[in-house]
């Protein structure tokens, strides 16, 4: 499987690239900056420089084609205010989601953020990001042509990851290591029975696998 990340420099999206290499899956990281080039091919992963914030959904398409699935772990940052919220958060996915269409990529995951939602209230910079989190998630629900799951981790956290975890519709707030966000997109990239689902997680008691199988219905 050909697996494309957006937001491929990321601190998930290199655990993610790191697992799914390991795993036999070929890995491209689609980054903004070139001089994170040699952190992408560190991972293992091939990387792409395409700046999803000006590129046109045709570019993206190109970069899509032939590939398996695509994953959205692109984010503004931290350090950004409310106006790249929405360029990235909010636009960039919904670019993604339109070029995967475009290139007949139906698997589509979105690393979103626990407590996303459009109406979101607040004028704070995080408010916003919330906002924007939300809306692209909503805009990615409403595309009928892709197989789409929506994962909104807690806390994000660099902990060792234990490999235990909740995932649920609504599991309340909590921390998680990054390492085990990684570790559950590729379990959601390996069941396609999880198409169709907002799903939560935080760390807890039920190994990685299990809880997917668990909420695919397995």
């Amino acid at each position: 499987m050909r697996i494309v990340i957006a937001g491929g420099h990321g601190q998930i999206a290199l655990r993610l690239e790191r697992l799914l290499v390991a795993g036999g899956y070929e890995a491209v990281g689609v980054i903004r900056n070139p001089e994170q080039i040699q952190d992408v091919r560190a991972a293992g992963a091939e990387p792409i420089v395409l700046d999803l914030e000006s590129a046109s959904v045709e570019e993206v398409a190109e970069v899509l084609r032939g590939a398996d699935a695509a994953v959205f772990a692109a984010g503004a940052g931290p350090d950004s205010g409310a106006a790249r919220k929405e360029t990235v958060d909010r636009g960039a996915a919904v670019l993604f989601a339109d070029a995967a269409e475009r290139a007949g990529v139906r698997r589509y995951v979105v690393v979103s953020s626990m407590g996303a939602d459009p109406d979101h209230p607040g004028d704070e910079v995080f408010d916003a990001y919330l906002r924007a989190k939300g809306a692209a998630d909503a805009y990615v629900r409403s595309r009928s042509a892709l197989d789409w799951t929506i994962l909104r981790p807690g806390m994000l956290t660099n902990d060792a990851g234990t490999g235990m975890v909740l995932l649920t519709a609504s599991a309340g707030r909590g921390p998680v290591p990054r390492d085990d966000v990684a570790a559950a997109l590729v379990e959601l990239l390996e069941t396609p029975a999880t198409a169709g689902l907002t799903l939560e997680l935080i760390s807890g008691s039920v190994p990685v696998a299990v809880a997917v199988k668990d909420v695919a219905g397995n």
